[in-house]
């Protein structure tokens, strides 16, 4: 009776560690969000030919400023960048009169993602808020801007080309890109666990999962990963991208950092050493997401650490979770460490260049809907919510647990993954519920908005309806 009982005895709350001093990033321009829909919608009624003129000028002026930008340093308040930013989105706005012609922004995203990350190695950004704000501000804004516009195509490319970075490693053909060893691959899955990790951030993002890219000399592909269900091992390339990813983002070391001018092979060395690593033994998923502590390892960490044995250290500052709400969130999850390196801050270290980006055309618009879920979600959070569970299953999840405990121990995958303990994995399916219940709401007054516009809603409008299903519920 004495071990019946004990299996309905609740699980302590976490506590947190003290949160980083730091500030979640706040855009604050709702009423410019909000006029550049107006002025889309304005010029898409006006139709093509008559935006032309003001879409050729708009692009002029873009070049014009990434010129600047490219001829040599400006620091992170210089004027141009904010008249950078600016340029980008009024243009961007009139491009709803002539969709064929979006391509020709992407290029210039793919330029302006380019200069500004150079100018950034000057920024100071692992120690300068200001800097970090600035170059999250352009490059998260730039990707945000273009994706509103490829959600208005009938036919948006899947495949945007960035800079095809010089590389002494091997190298494969993946879905019309070359890759090289010792790339890094960061992704976003379509669980709602995915869009909590790649939101849940003071610079949320659209990452959730990083891993490394290893390629033989016969041009066999394989990655590096951690995963929360089996911890760290190598899969191949093909098992890889046969899993839901909503999106894939490709980079690689600039062939001009002084470790890869000494030695130009040092990625593959890397990615080599990693998945000989992985294949020596069982590398348990860090849930903690304890950067400092190599013996675990998430995700971010293992191409951390492989980089890291050569000196080479990746992230531009540490991905830090400042905010009440979101680090008792994560307490409960089982992190303790609000200070990390979160998939989605790698995109902005100016060590790496994006080589290329894989979006789903079919899911884009689902990893935007996601991600207004959760930000409303991490709304409550602050607003006091607490993350739940259904205290009745706790005896049957510990069950389980026991049996995933007896399966891990023989090389096996339980219900209930190593690390994770019966009161997690039930608040885990408390996420997925109450994301599904504010989807579904979501998804009703899309269907509403689009049989009234025309058009799918941006993103600001899709957290405004997550906030109406929210309050329903």
């Amino acid at each position: 009776m004495v071990v019946v009982a004990a299996l309905f005895v609740p699980e302590p709350a976490a506590v947190p560690q003290d949160p980083p001093d730091n500030a979640p990033f706040v855009w604050g321009q709702d009423d410019v969000w909000a006029r550049l829909e107006r002025d889309f919608d304005a010029a898409r009624a006006r139709g093509c030919e008559a935006e032309t003129p003001a879409i050729d000028a708009g692009l002029a002026e873009l070049d014009a400023e990434l010129d600047v930008l490219a001829a040599g340093p400006v620091p992170h308040d210089a004027p141009i960048l904010g008249r950078l930013e600016h340029t980008l989105f009024e243009t961007s706005a009139r491009f709803g009169a002539c969709a064929a012609r979006v391509p020709e922004l992407a290029e210039r995203v793919g330029r302006l993602r380019r200069v500004v990350k150079d100018q950034s190695q000057r920024w100071h950004v692992d120690r300068d808020r200001a800097g970090r704000d600035v170059l999250y501000r352009l490059l998260y804004g730039s990707r945000a801007g273009l994706e509103e516009l490829l959600l208005q195509m009938d036919d948006p490319p899947g495949l945007l080309v960035g800079t095809d970075e010089p590389s002494e490693t091997p190298s494969v053909e993946l879905h019309g890109v070359v890759v090289h060893s010792g790339d890094i691959l960061a992704s976003r899955g379509g669980a709602p666990t995915s869009a909590f990790i790649a939101r849940g951030n003071d610079y949320p993002g659209n990452f959730s999962h990083i891993a490394l890219l290893h390629v033989s000399e016969d041009g066999t592909a394989h990655v590096i990963e951690s995963h929360i269900e089996t911890g760290v091992g190598v899969f191949s390339a093909e098992h890889y991208l046969s899993d839901t990813k909503l999106r894939i983002l490709v980079m690689r070391m600039r062939h001009d950092h002084p470790a890869i001018v000494a030695d130009p092979m040092l990625p593959h060395r890397a990615a080599t050493e990693a998945m000989e690593r992985a294949r020596a033994g069982h590398i348990a998923y860090d849930f903690a997401m304890d950067w400092s502590d190599p013996e675990e390892l998430f995700c971010s960490e293992v191409a951390y650490a492989a980089y890291a044995e050569h000196d080479v250290h990746l992230w531009a500052g540490l991905s830090s979770m400042s905010s009440d709400g979101l680090t008792r969130w994560l307490a409960q999850f089982g992190v303790t460490h609000f200070e990390t390196l979160g998939p989605s801050d790698l995109e902005y270290d100016p060590q790496l260049r994006v080589v290329a980006e894989w979006r789903d055309p079919d899911t884009l618009f689902d990893d935007h809907v996601d991600n207004a879920v959760l930000d409303v979600l991490l709304e409550g959070a602050e607003r006091g919510d607490e993350v739940g569970y259904d205290g009745a299953r706790l005896p049957l999840a510990r069950l389980a647990k026991a049996y995933s405990v007896l399966v891990n121990a023989f090389g096996g995958v339980g219900p209930i993954p190593e690390g994770m303990s019966a009161a997690t994995g039930l608040r885990v399916e408390w996420l997925r519920q109450r994301h599904g219940a504010i989807r579904s709401g979501i998804e009703e007054r899309v269907a509403a908005y689009r049989a009234e516009h025309h058009r799918r809603p941006p993103y600001w409008t899709l957290v405004a309806m997550g906030r109406e299903a929210a309050a329903a519920e």
